[in-house]
């Protein structure tokens, strides 16, 4: 009786051992697979057509494009004469055969990589390898074109578009020469060293070493008729900078100084931008009410066909004004024609000339982003579109017939608010739906207008690639379609897309999740935030070729998740409202979404939540695990802005209020590096120039003196983006961070990231 009573026990203790480990140990296999659904391994190699580009050709007869199989590259063409009709553009083993004659080496069909195609009856011109050749097509002899004489342009220098006068500047001075005489005339005398006239603010510009120079910049815009110039003073005399540390240089055993000045938020010492004018004729300076400003809201200038009258935006710091304002430099004559306020901030606002007459422009003063149109002649404005959804984009304008053709999203009842389709609107307010699928459309017009090519798709229908005439929507002919039988075949499946309603018990809002290929209902997996929660964009993968964009992190035994809530763009302008001067809630969506997919699916673990992401991202994933840390438990953040008081002005301007107060306090993970409870892997590139590393080793400091146990990555000469082998040793890194704190395996770091 003891000896089957001990039988049973050690039965039972086996099959309790092995029900409770019921994930498999990590292997390199697990890896494979998820290096095999990183973009440059899957797309047109394992999927195939997910978004096909076009080329237009130059003489407006037609366009080619690429058709992706599992066998096959072909390159195809449609001509305008028969746009119902997709043909092959020419014979490809042909013209592989006469490239490999004429390179003496093998190249085979599909080793064809072509370039700057353009087309005529006999001949195809392309690059191939860096070098032109022409084919003609019924003999396929192939002539090498010898490059055209680029001669280096001046960019010190602009020449007038009557080709009579030559800008320069001396002395930090603007000078004219006349291309005739050779005389030449000095505009302006106050130049000097730090106070540059025709000069510009480039973002990246760096200055090197103890005293390094700014770069050397030239700017200027001519009126159309020669007449007057437009151009900036730029006054750094008194701008503070940001700086960095270069230690990545192998033969340099002493880390060199790199500058650059950047404005920060609140920053009263910045660089500085003047506006100014001069008449060409009598060679001096035409005064105007523009004022001088900083950087980050410097005024833009158009100039229009009249002779010396020009449109000029004129930003307010803090964003909550912008006016756009006609200036006539013959009679000096100032016309406010636009003013947009509000209490939040001025976004999305922006306007395209259609003729002297009339101009039309964006706005967001009915709620909505939404079009208006302003008639010169008798100061009118009128909203063309019907409100109520979000405009995304001009993407034609007919100027003869006075249409306006448009992307919008969320104006049909049943469409997905982030799904764009493709209207047309007169001058009428006439609005007509040409593409009338309930999907998110992606088009590219013909240089003529006549006709559009249509990637329509969503992340769970793939992608159909068609051609169709602009003015009715017509579908004259198809040209790829997305196949993914190949990953099908190994299990994969579609992103799951969910709705909820956000923390305002009133709003939906969206997301989607990924599962790995090898899905088993019955484990419960750690779910991981895909976060990026900065105000000016967002998450939710609208169309297929975003379909296996977290793919890779999912094949390693996660739940990948990306989330839109309250605060992003692309809706209401109240909608991204909520998170202006309240930035550091932007994740109370996501603690709600997540928890909304544990209750309706049981195999997501909601005691093993991950987050991770970049940038503004990263300052999210920083924010998950400080103001959220019994929830969001392991975080890796990279080249993020812990602080936003140490970030680029605009940036936290624009979002988080002007001027600055104590709500950037509140708000700042370094404020609230005490809280942390999780793992956080913080990561930043020594010489990012977007993103300045020093929030992060002020955030790491904090730590420290918080006694918090963290651990960080610092990438010495990585910028904002982490590029080749980089990327991929901090792609390892996540990855083995999840995989140990999350997942609960032992990492593998011996594993091969190419396939």
């Amino acid at each position: 009786m003891n000896y089957l009573k001990n039988i049973l026990l050690l039965f039972f203790s086996f099959l309790l051992i092995n029900c409770s480990d019921t994930k498999k140990k990590i292997t390199k296999d697990n890896y494979a697979n998820a290096i095999g659904f990183l973009y440059a391994n899957y797309n047109n190699k394992k999927v195939f057509n997910l978004n096909t580009n076009v080329n237009w050709f130059k003489d407006h007869s037609g366009f080619w494009f690429v058709d992706y199989s599992k066998n096959k590259k072909e390159y195809k063409t449609v001509d305008f004469k028969n746009p119902t009709k997709v043909e092959a553009l020419f014979d490809h083993s042909k013209l592989a055969k006469s490239l490999s004659e004429i390179l003496e080496v093998t190249i085979k069909d599909n080793d064809l990589s072509l370039t700057n195609i353009q087309k005529t009856e006999e001949e195809i011109s392309f690059t191939f390898k860096d070098k032109n050749y022409s084919v003609h097509l019924s003999s396929y002899k192939i002539t090498e074109n010898q490059k055209e004489d680029l001669r280096k342009t001046n960019e010190l220098e602009s020449t007038s578009p009557d080709g009579k006068w030559l800008a320069f500047t001396k002395d930090y001075n603007l000078f004219i020469k006349s291309t005739q005489t050779n005389k030449e005339y000095q505009l302006s005398t106050a130049g000097k060293k730090g106070y540059e006239y025709a000069s510009y603010y480039g973002w990246f510009d760096k200055m090197y070493g103890e005293n390094g120079e700014r770069p050397k910049r030239f700017s200027l815009t001519w009126s159309k008729d020669s007449k007057y110039i437009a151009t900036t003073i730029v006054d750094t005399r008194n701008a503070e900078k940001m700086y960095l540390l270069d230690w990545s240089k192998d033969e340099v055993f002493k880390p060199e100084l790199v500058s650059y000045f950047r404005g920060s938020p609140g920053d009263d010492k910045m660089v500085m931008v003047t506006p100014v004018f001069y008449n060409v004729d009598k060679k001096r300076e035409v005064k105007t009410t523009l004022p001088t400003t900083t950087h980050i809201n410097s005024s833009s200038i158009q100039w229009t066909n009249k002779s010396g009258v020009l449109l000029a935006t004129n930003r307010q710091r803090g964003f909550k004004k912008e006016e756009v304002i006609k200036i006539n430099l013959n009679t000096l004559n100032h016309k406010s024609l636009i003013t947009e306020k509000s209490k939040t901030n001025v976004e999305n606002f922006d306007y395209q000339m259609i003729n002297d007459d009339s101009l039309v422009f964006y706005s967001e003063r009915s709620g909505w982003r939404q079009l208006y149109l302003y008639d010169f002649k008798t100061d009118k404005t009128t909203m063309l579109t019907s409100d109520n959804y979000v405009v995304n984009d001009i993407v034609h304008i007919d100027k003869k017939e006075e249409i306006i053709y448009y992307l919008a999203s969320g104006k049909e009842k049943e469409s997905n608010p982030y799904h764009q389709q493709l209207y047309s609107v007169n001058f009428k307010g006439d609005e007509k739906l040409l593409t009338p699928e309930n999907l998110h459309h992606q088009v590219s017009f013909s240089n003529n207008g006549k006709y559009f090519v249509d990637n329509m798709s969503n992340i769970q229908t793939e992608t159909k690639t068609v051609l169709r005439n602009t003015k009715t929507g017509e579908v004259l002919t198809t040209l790829t379609t997305a196949n993914i039988d190949l990953v099908v075949n190994k299990g994969w499946e579609k992103p799951t897309v969910f709705s909820l309603t956000a923390k305002d018990e009133e709003t939906t809002i969206y997301g989607a999740f990924w599962k790995p290929t090898n899905f088993n209902a019955s484990i419960k997996y750690p779910i991981i935030d895909a976060t990026y929660t900065g105000p000016h964009t967002q998450r939710f993968p609208k169309s297929f070729n975003n379909a296996f964009s977290n793919q890779a992190l999912a094949e390693l035994g996660f739940i990948v998740v990306r989330i839109d809530g309250l605060g992003t763009a692309g809706r209401s302008k109240k909608f991204r409202d909520f998170s202006y001067k309240n930035m550091g809630n932007n994740l109370e969506d996501h603690v709600l979404a997540i928890k909304y997919l544990a209750n309706k699916y049981s195999f997501i673990a909601i005691d093993k939540v991950g987050i991770y992401g970049h940038s503004a991202g990263g300052y999210d994933t920083g924010r998950a695990l400080l103001a959220f840390p019994d929830f969001y438990k392991v975080g890796v953040a990279s080249s993020a802005d812990h602080d936003f008081r140490m970030e680029k002005a605009w940036w936290p301007e624009m979002y988080q209020g002007w001027p600055v107060d104590s709500t950037y306090h509140q708000i700042s993970n370094i404020t609230n590096a005490h809280n942390l409870k999780g793992k956080l892997l913080l990561a930043h590139g020594g010489l990012d120039d977007n993103v300045n590393p020093s929030a992060t080793f002020k955030l790491a400091e904090a730590l420290i003196k918080a006694d918090k146990e963290f651990d960080l990555l610092i990438l010495p000469s990585q910028r904002h983006g982490y590029t080749g082998l980089y990327r991929d040793y901090f792609m390892k890194k996540r990855w083995n961070y999840f995989i140990e704190h999350l997942l609960g395996q032992e990492p593998i770091w011996d594993f091969n990231m190419n396939l």
